[in-house]
């Protein structure tokens, strides 16, 4: 499980399904849905 910011609930959750992606500027990061809302929540992560 992975915690993410969700900036509508403007809360930290826990999140289990992620999907790995790839910035266009290159960087490596992780994308999901909140549990609660819905809404897209990015992640951006350490290569």
């Amino acid at each position: 499980m992975t915690s993410m910011y969700c900036v509508k609930c403007r809360a930290k959750k826990e999140v289990s399904e992620t999907t790995k992606k790839v910035a266009k500027n290159g960087k490596p990061m992780l994308q999901s849905k909140c549990p609660d809302c819905s809404t897209g929540m990015t992640k951006f992560v350490a290569a």
